[in-house]
């Protein structure tokens, strides 16, 4: 597959975490912050490089999830995810290279597992209604600022490649060898 095969999309919703546990906050504009994820989110203040620095879900799953859990709607705050995109196939990003908007690239990291607050968050049944529809993560390459209603479309098609591990610090000996 190739990155001119895959559809673009549009960035409808941006919310952040700003602590743990506490209410979403949906934002018009966001800034991403390379290497840690957008600003005001408390992924920012995590381990500089790590896989979930951005969660992204599809807007056209919201209603499927609702529907799966047998409520009315589903807003995307209650899923804790930072963007809603609509109009572009998941499927077609996991492993990809992300532009949103102008300035920002994201590279897509995996795929984003709901995990058992969605029960609390959307009711029962919640979490079996994410199944197959969390979403993904990223990780932002490029920063910049992007705000809803921004295009967002594959740069570079996925690689079956992993991405390469950070380097490691030497292994310190417990004891030195005398040298000769």
């Amino acid at each position: 597959m190739t990155a001119h095969t895959l559809t673009s999309g549009r960035l409808s919703w941006i919310g952040v975490r700003p602590e743990r546990g506490a209410p979403v906050v949906g934002l018009e504009v966001a800034t991403f912050v390379e290497g840690r994820g957008i600003e005001g989110d408390r992924a920012t203040r995590g381990k500089r490089g790590g896989k979930r620095q951005v969660t992204l879900i599809r807007g056209e799953d919201l209603p499927l999830i609702a529907e799966r859990a047998d409520v009315a709607k589903v807003h995307p705050a209650q899923l804790r995810r930072n963007l809603v995109v609509e109009g572009i196939a998941f499927d077609e990003l996991e492993g990809a290279t992300v532009a949103i908007g102008s300035s920002v690239i994201v590279a897509i990291t995996g795929p984003c597992d709901p995990c058992s607050k969605m029960n609390a968050a959307i009711g029962t049944g919640g979490h079996e209604a994410m199944l197959g529809r969390g979403g993904l993560t990223a990780r932002v390459v490029r920063g910049g600022e992007a705000r809803i209603g921004d295009s967002v479309r594959a740069i570079a098609a996925p690689t079956n490649a992993s991405p390469p591990e950070p380097p490691r610090r030497p292994r310190q000996n417990a004891r030195r060898l005398p040298s000769r």
